[in-house]
């Protein structure tokens, strides 16, 4: 008599649930071990994403307002004041101007001839614009690497599984429905590339956010250190009898988006 009612007592407790194996949870460790991968890629790229959001917010001021404070300062020859203020924030603008000012104080107090000083200048914020973009752009391969490799490990991991389902299904014993047993073996399959589609779709639309943030940076900061020169310029004045005539300044390296493999169509870059 206790047998049964042990017996009818278990059969009416709810069944545990297999937490393993079910939910996300579950997909990830019914996915296979290319998975652990895609899982892990996912976490640098939040990482990364965060860092840039971050950054580039922190670095995010007016340039013009700044550009023209710094400028007016040196209309008025406060070289000093001019590189207090653009010590005071930060940026790629602030840090162009720093340079050439820099420079120019530099130049100036050993009397160098204008021309010279506006060339020293322009040369000086030139070999500065490398760092610059470097600065803008860190990390953001990795992002890249992450948009462009967690679609691969997905379409592997399905693939691989796909085999080594197909060699199962040869030793399937008789009377088994092989139908099924297919289609349940590439759903579950299936769910890797699924994964790294959801891992490498936003880390690619991401690092297209932040490259064009990072050529908008570069721009604003051309076009402070073309205005930049300009001021020099009519601040030292002529030379020699004749008007200096401000140098352009070379063009930053921007960012070029690099596509992802398999976000795209086979063919398509």
């Amino acid at each position: 008599m206790l047998t049964l009612f042990a017996e009818a007592a278990a059969a009416a407790a709810p069944a545990t649930p297999d937490v393993l194996h079910s939910g996300a949870l579950g997909y990830m460790f019914d996915g296979g071990i290319f998975m652990w991968p895609i899982l892990l890629l996912a976490i640098i790229g939040t990482g990364v994403v965060i860092e840039r959001f971050r950054t580039l917010r922190l670095i995010s001021i007016d340039g013009q307002a700044l550009r023209t404070q710094v400028l007016d300062l040196l209309y008025q020859d406060k070289i000093e004041e001019a590189i207090a203020l653009c010590s005071q924030s930060h940026g790629p603008v602030p840090a162009i101007l720093a340079v050439g000012i820099h420079r120019y104080k530099l130049l100036k107090k050993l009397n160098y001839d204008p021309a010279k000083i506006e060339e020293q200048v322009v040369k000086a914020m030139e070999d500065y614009s490398p760092h610059v973009t470097a600065a803008l752009e860190k990390n953001l391969p990795i992002l890249s690497t992450v948009a462009s490799v967690a679609p691969m490990l997905g379409s592997l991991g399905t693939v691989v599984g796909m085999v080594l389902m197909f060699q199962g299904i040869t030793t399937m014993k008789a009377g088994e429905n092989i139908i099924k047993v297919a289609a349940a073996g590439i759903q579950l399959k299936l769910i890797v590339t699924v994964w790294g589609l959801m891992v490498g779709i936003p880390a690619y639309m991401f690092f297209n956010y932040f490259t064009s943030v990072v050529s908008q940076h570069i721009l604003e900061a051309e076009e402070t250190a073309s205005q930049l020169v300009e001021a020099l310029v009519l601040q030292l004045g002529p030379s020699s009898g004749e008007p200096v005539r401000p140098q352009s300044v070379p063009v930053m390296a921007t960012p070029t988006p690099v596509p992802s493999p398999l976000l795209a169509k086979k063919g398509m870059s």
